[in-house]
């Protein structure tokens, strides 16, 4: 059978890289995209040729117009189309009362989370359509817990914007729902990835999975699954889902 196609913005590291190597376990082709961690995205692309994937890789900015385009052109040229596109990246735009915050961490965060991933979800829509002459396909988000919880006293900034691609999911799902598209999103919570320390709160896992009711922190590799399953034909009745991922919490 032919491989399918997915493309993973922020495939290099987290649960991004996590997917992406899911993805070639399962039969999966490749088009990740990095923001700057070359040394990081080389080992996730190996790491997926060795289980049998071609695999494109691209660096960028998820908040580029240019560059997000570029990325589907790529795929389109090199793959001949996609089947499945991971709106992986983002930022959490660091940790920051909202009293304290500036007009740069808002737009620091709401244009790769929220504009870069609508040019994404354009993009996509625009080459998978039956409407616009595609074949279908599957578009995940990844959101987060802090859409529904807010985050107070860590990052609003953040939670909003991800609560704003819940939004987005939702209603671009129902408006794609006959032209082949399903669209749905994984709400990861408290998460064992880079995040934390990146944000400047490295102790931020220790001191919060005692607050989950499973007692522990999740795994990239967990969030993937569900990622997976999403994309996959056993959710071929799922669109308009945003998925908790987060042990309860």
């Amino acid at each position: 059978m032919a491989r399918r196609v997915m493309l993973i913005t922020g495939g290099g590291r987290g649960i991004g890289a996590a997917t992406a190597r899911l993805a070639a376990a399962r039969g999966y082709d490749l088009v990740l995209t990095y923001r700057s961690d070359t040394a990081r995205a080389g080992e996730t692309a190996r790491a997926c040729e060795a289980a049998g994937a071609k695999v494109v890789l691209l660096k960028g900015d998820a908040a580029s117009e240019a560059d997000i385009v570029a990325a589907y052109d790529t795929a389109g040229r090199t793959f001949g189309g996609i089947d499945a596109v991971v709106n992986n990246a983002g930022t959490t735009g660091g940790k920051r009362l909202v009293a304290d915050t500036t007009e740069a961490d808002w737009r620091g965060t709401f244009e790769p989370n929220v504009f870069g991933l609508a040019l994404s979800c354009r993009e996509a829509v625009r080459r998978m359509s039956t409407a616009r002459g595609g074949k279908g396909g599957v578009i995940v988000n990844v959101s987060s817990r802090a859409s529904e919880l807010g985050s107070a006293g860590e990052w609003v900034h953040y939670a909003a914007s991800k609560a704003a691609v819940d939004t987005l999911t939702q209603g671009l799902a129902r408006e794609v729902a006959k032209e082949g598209i399903r669209v749905n999103a994984v709400n990861p919570g408290l998460i064992e990835t880079e995040l934390h320390a990146a944000s400047g709160q490295p102790d931020r896992l220790q001191r919060l999975a005692p607050f989950v009711p499973m007692g522990r922190a999740g795994t990239a590799e967990e969030v993937a699954e569900c990622i997976l399953f999403l994309a996959s034909d056993a959710a071929s009745y799922v669109t308009a889902a945003c998925l908790p991922v987060g042990g309860g919490r």
